[in-house]
């Protein structure tokens, strides 16, 4: 019988991922689906959302788009990311009610530790949206609507 992964092997993991833009392609689509049917099915929506900026960051930090973060940073992200999808963690997921406890658990605990990265991150999401939204007025060319 296959060992249950930890938080630890996740990590491990999560080094290899990053390291491979088609491996986290593949990885951050898999979380995609796994939220998308836990949110068809009104399941931990507290840990949906928490999950998402996990999410925005490594896709930001893979696409070479957003690297201003230390890698121990993008790879707690994606340890926390490869936990969430394995059905065999510390609380098998399948259990009712209790099976994302310990999923909910671990991403909250790599939020905590990354607090100040994912609010620098959150910060340049915000600027890049608005600096978007400034060039998209700029642009209208004057006397036109």
């Amino acid at each position: 019988m296959e060992e249950m992964p930890s938080m630890e092997r996740s990590t491990g993991r999560a080094e290899r991922v990053m390291k491979n833009p088609g491996r986290v392609q593949k990885l951050l689509a898999s979380v995609m689906n796994k939220s998308a049917s836990l949110r068809s099915a009104g399941m931990v929506p507290d840990l949906l959302e928490k999950i998402q900026p996990l999410v925005r960051m490594v896709k930001s930090y893979a696409s070479k788009e957003y690297r201003e973060v230390p890698w121990q940073t993008i790879v707690l992200a994606a340890a926390a990311l490869i936990y969430f999808l394995s059905p065999f963690d510390a609380i098998a997921d399948f259990i009712p009610l209790l099976g994302f406890a310990d999923d909910l658990a671990v991403v909250s605990a790599v939020l905590a530790s990354i607090g100040q990265d994912i609010d620098a991150f959150t910060a340049w999401e915000k600027r890049k949206h608005e600096d978007a939204e400034t060039a998209e007025y700029s642009e209208i060319p004057d006397g036109e609507p």
